[in-house]
């Protein structure tokens, strides 16, 4: 499916965000646990730019290929590339599990930085099995959280 790259501003009203994220998803064809997980990353990058990325930024959501991504831009750019652990972290303290959860939730995670941006792209495979449940799709971890 090609569809037309959808642009929002990051706001503290995030509930209206994860609506457009979702509506959008479903369109595109992404169903089931696999659009909650996309949905829940992508609310944890926003919240990341309000708390981290100097709380202005934009959300743009476009499928193309059968691949479904979700762009989060903060005007700051802080973030780096291969900032996503690879393993849990300790939870010695409060923060800091928000990046692993989205490498955790999504088929992949990467970050590109510019001065005074960084943008995390979510992405997630539509189509051909990638929404069975309990499947764990291409790229994520099937070990129990």
């Amino acid at each position: 499916m090609v569809d037309h790259r959808r642009q929002w501003p990051i706001t503290d009203d995030l509930a209206a965000l994860r609506e457009n994220i979702q509506r959008y998803a479903l369109r595109a064809g992404l169903t089931g646990s696999r659009l909650d997980d996309l949905v829940i990353a992508a609310n944890e990058a926003a919240i990341n730019v309000l708390e981290h990325g100097g709380g202005a930024g934009t959300l743009a959501i476009s499928c193309d290929g059968g691949v479904l991504a979700v762009d989060v831009a903060d005007h700051v750019g802080v973030l780096r590339p291969g900032a996503v652990p690879d393993e849990r972290p300790t939870g010695r303290g409060d923060r800091g599990f928000g990046l692993w959860l989205m490498g955790e939730l999504c088929d992949a995670v990467t970050i590109d930085r510019v001065p005074g941006q960084s943008t995390i792209r979510l992405s997630m495979q539509v189509g051909d099995g990638a929404d069975d449940e309990g499947a764990a799709p291409v790229g994520r971890s099937a070990r129990p959280v």
